[in-house]
């Protein structure tokens, strides 16, 4: 089978910067797009470079030059000035007409489940991004996932975080919604089949993880794998927009990008359309548990100050085994 030639966008992110060498392994050749090459190549100087922004199609010609699959790994979380969403939909169509032209057999893109609910912001940007790729000419593969549980991931920083420096939580009745969350290297092995499962025409699939499991339940497992049982206080009014005030002062990530997420969990967030991982030939995906354990045991060392944090949380915690009486409001 010929080699694919390929173009990732978004290369130096979190999913990125994962997936570049198992590509490379499956046989492909991979070109990274980044908007700053010669950074990249001073990080990575491993790998093709080219310059170039899904914003404007005058970059993205000779970038897309001879690929015959590109991967849309792009999402401008970090700008949430006026307009942001607006500016989303309008680089997943210049990026679909620029794949257009340059003949591309297919484009990948990574995006998030459905919600139940009315969705957030940030999931409304990620579905009306898919809409757009699809709308093109060129075949879309779409991808769902919900939370990514890896380290670098902003979703699992977040409950990371929350599990392991607060010995006592106030949980309220929105964590109860349910999700499937996904390793990432399950998540990466999709993403490689994508380039190959055939795709007569534009398709969704869901990536689910295989337990549905509910914001307190996955809370309370991660703080089980670091070693403590917290306190725990449910409340039945606190609002998503109102947590996220509080928690900004726990978490290391992004105030916005922390309130943008949180907002997404006011409804479960489960598979609704066909699993991709049967569909693909790939084995089920990997338990919460293990996903968990590694994402823990592969993050880098925290600075001094948060590991006295934790330390401290952890003396404040009894062991898994202990027992701990459950409070509720």
């Amino acid at each position: 089978m010929a080699a694919l030639r390929v173009l990732v966008t978004g290369a130096t992110g979190f999913i990125g910067n994962r997936l570049l060498d198992p590509l490379i392994a499956s046989g492909a050749s991979v070109r990274c797009l980044t908007r700053d090459p010669d950074l990249a190549r001073r990080r990575w100087p491993g790998r093709e470079w080219v310059g170039g922004d899904v914003r404007y199609a005058g970059t993205l010609a000779a970038a897309l030059r001879g690929c015959d699959v590109a991967y849309y790994l792009v999402h401008g979380m970090d700008d949430t000035s006026a307009g942001w969403m607006e500016r989303e939909r309008a680089a997943a169509e210049t990026f679909a007409r620029a794949a257009e032209q340059s003949q591309l057999a297919r484009i990948v893109y990574l995006g998030g489940v459905q919600p139940a609910g009315e969705p957030s912001p940030h999931l409304q940007s990620r579905l009306e991004t898919g809409e757009r790729l699809r709308a093109g000419r060129v075949p879309c593969a779409e991808l769902r996932a919900g939370m990514v549980v890896g380290a670098g991931s902003a979703s699992w920083t977040i409950v990371r975080d929350l599990a392991a420096r607060l010995p006592a939580m106030v949980l309220p009745a929105w964590l109860e919604h349910r999700s499937q969350p996904v390793a990432v290297d399950d998540v990466v092995d999709a993403l490689v089949a994508a380039a190959r499962v055939a795709l007569p025409e534009s398709r969704v699939w869901d990536l689910p993880g295989p337990e549905e499991l509910s914001g307190t339940q996955v809370l309370l497992a991660i703080a089980a794998l670091l070693g403590h049982v917290p306190w725990i206080a449910r409340v039945p009014m606190l609002s998503p927009r109102l947590s996220s005030h509080w928690i900004r002062w726990v978490t290391r990530a992004d105030y916005r990008l922390a309130a943008e997420l949180v907002e997404g969990l006011t409804s479960d967030l489960l598979a609704t359309q066909p699993s991709f991982w049967a569909e693909a030939g790939l084995p089920a995906p990997m338990p919460f548990e293990e996903a968990a354990r590694r994402a823990l045991h592969s993050e880098p060392p925290l600075p001094r100050r948060a590991r006295l944090v934790e330390w401290l949380a952890g003396r404040l915690t009894p062991s898994p085994g202990g027992r701990r009486p459950r409070a509720r409001v």
